[in-house]
């Protein structure tokens, strides 16, 4: 069978954080790719500025180097499971993976996630053991950990050969030993066994075109794009082709545009062959695993499984008493076009229309997924109210099932008790426990999804921010009766609107914790600050002083308040309860009550609590 040897396709997988992104920008910087006056930013491939804050990779991205006369596409792929529609697909548009792995850390969740996709794919291996430079590094420990999470998820015996190049890509170096002091300043290594060990796509050029698009993009000028693999055949600019749709029907449509991929630049071509990953411009309403064939030869391939979501959240248009103050977008036809915009290019992301025309039921991968479309809405000027996340339940032969997480934390020794109970008492169960020595333990649980919201900000002030927390979806099972997690502490509640004073703040502070500064505008229902008790209490915190003739100079210098807690927006998704909303706009996260009035609240209170007792 003849391959194309000039190519190969290749992802890169990793744990959040273990330097995937860092090794991709010094393969271009040491490819024959950039020409010498073209700089590279640290962390090129996370052009999003979300991803550049938080040190993430959210969208799956694709580019090319040049390396003897190869053509190497390489796919930077998420490395959250949140992400995961995004992994599933890419794995379709390769031909072998590159694991990196923190020489320290070692095999974490979501290392597991994105390998188990690949070995699902029979995908052909490489292990780049990163940060090698570390002082603390184990490389021949984290080798060990590696070869285990392999023959765990089910590596066949080619798969469990692969190749182990150790590096530092901050440094841009590598070697074929775990000895630092040998360490070459190259990357050649990484190059050379790409081309020995990943397979050449097969040619069958010669053959009828079949494009599968595994990725969306959108361009103001083309409209969307698809991006994805040719796996056999050839396509031309010009060509009159057919889309083999989701739903089975067919769209014919002509090839107007053709892109190839070349450091970060997308350079424009004529034709296409097997083997390449290319962009596809002229379909406007082109989905996710739809295949384009000649009109004469329609042969769609598989349609591409996509993980389902596992985590909704109830959007609606902001309705609060400062609704349209701060955003630019703020009428629910301007929300639910941005909603539908992002099913454009989110193919993991599902959004459902209520009886509400205000009201959008939005479903998602985990919390992480649902708050960077809300951060991505906020910068773009939209205002919106969301509630507290819920899991999304599923039925199995007739038994109700919930989604259950994998959860791995690394802590100091002295923490793992309150850890323990405090994941216990959320109906985590503890799969695994492992001594790392140096005072560092290693907890494994299976926990519910639901006693995983709103756990974060706890398990931070817990370990007092030395532990380390990473979970992933792992599968449904039966539902836990039990209520699960949820806030413990009431919200106190503003019963005044206008602007809180210090006098005010001052006045309520020892009743719990103040999320707002004095001179912040609030109103009736908004929420203030955390009750240090389990109930919700109504405060005004927008009294004046009453002022006097008698002055105490020295009574008033000394007043002074606690700096309040400023809440992120995670921090506030996580805090809101069942009868409380977020209200989100470009300046300001604010919270509070669905019901905004005091009465009206405890009307509503007893209502409910009549017809759960009836």
């Amino acid at each position: 069978m003849k391959k194309r040897e000039d190519i190969r396709n290749v992802a890169i997988i990793a744990h959040v954080d273990h330097g995937k992104t860092t090794l991709v920008d010094e393969l271009l910087k040491q490819s024959d790719t950039l020409d010498s006056h073209n700089q590279l930013a640290e962390r090129a491939m996370d052009s999003n500025d979300i991803e550049k804050e938080r040190g993430i990779t959210i969208l799956a991205k694709n580019t090319a180097v040049k390396y003897k006369d190869t053509h190497i596409n390489i796919m930077d792929t998420p490395g959250h499971a949140d992400f995961g529609g995004e992994v599933e697909r890419i794995m379709k548009m390769v031909d072998g993976v590159i694991l990196v792995v923190d020489s320290y850390e070692g095999t974490m969740p979501q290392t597991r996630f994105v390998l188990k996709k690949a070995l699902e794919q029979k995908l052909t291996p490489i292990v780049v053991v990163n940060k090698i430079d570390k002082d603390a590094a184990r490389p021949a420990e984290v080798v060990d950990e590696v070869l285990e999470l392999f023959i765990e998820l089910g590596a066949d015996d080619e798969q469990l050969e692969f190749p182990v190049i150790y590096a530092s890509a901050m440094n841009g170096t590598s070697g074929l030993t775990d000895n630092k002091e040998e360490q070459e300043p190259t990357m050649d290594y990484v190059f050379d066994t790409i081309i020995s060990e990943i397979p050449a796509p097969i040619d069958n050029s010669d053959e009828p075109l079949q494009f599968q698009v595994s990725l969306l993009d959108y361009s103001d000028y083309l409209g969307r794009i698809g991006i994805g693999r040719v796996f056999r055949g050839t396509i031309k600019v010009g060509d009159q082709v057919t889309l083999s749709k989701l739903d089975g029907s067919t769209k014919n449509f002509r090839v107007t545009k053709l892109y190839g991929f070349f450091g970060l630049q997308r350079v424009e071509i004529n034709e296409a062959k097997a083997g390449e990953l290319i962009a596809v411009s002229g379909m406007e309403d082109i989905f996710v695993g739809e295949t384009v064939t000649p009109i004469d030869h329609v042969e769609p391939l598989p349609i591409l499984h996509i993980d389902e979501p596992t985590l909704q959240m109830t959007f609606l248009a902001n309705n609060s008493p400062f609704a349209g103050r701060e955003g630019k977008w703020v009428t629910s036809r301007k929300i639910e076009d941005r909603l539908m915009a992002e099913l454009h290019t989110d193919v993991s992301l599902l959004v459902e229309n209520t009886d509400s025309p205000d009201v959008w039921i939005v479903s998602g991968r985990g919390e992480l997924h649902l708050s960077i479309l809300i951060e991505n809405m906020r910068r773009e000027g939209y205002e919106i109210q969301v509630s507290r996340p819920e899991v999304i339940l599923k039925d199995f032969n007739g038994v109700q099932c919930e989604p259950f997480e994998l959860v791995q934390i690394d802590t100091p020794e002295e923490y793992m008790g309150s850890i323990i109970e405090s994941l216990s008492a959320r109906k985590g169960e503890m799969q695994d426990m492992v001594n790392n020595g140096n005072g560092q333990i290693r907890l494994t649980f299976l926990a519910p999804a639901r006693g995983l919201i709103g756990y974060s900000t706890e398990f931070l002030s817990m370990t007092r921010g030395y532990g380390i927390m990473n979970h992933t979806f792992d599968q449904y099972l039966p539902r836990i009766k039990d209520k699960i997690g949820g806030r413990r502490h009431g919200a106190l509640v503003s019963t005044e609107t206008g602007k809180a004073t210090t006098y005010g703040i001052m006045g309520v502070e020892d009743r719990g914790t103040i999320f707002i500064e004095p001179a912040t505008e609030i109103y009736e229902g908004m929420i203030v600050g955390e009750n240090a008790r389990e109930n919700d209490i109504t405060v005004n915190i927008t009294k004046a002083k009453q002022k006097t003739n008698v002055r105490s100079a020295n009574k008033d210098q000394t007043n002074v308040i606690k700096a309040p807690r400023h809440l992120t927006l995670e921090e506030s998704l996580e805090f809101i309860a069942d009868d409380e909303y977020c209200e989100i706009t470009p300046l300001s996260v604010r919270l509070r009550k669905r019901v905004l009035n005091k009465g009206e609240r405890e009307k509503s209170a007893k209502k409910n609590k009549a017809s759960q007792n009836g």
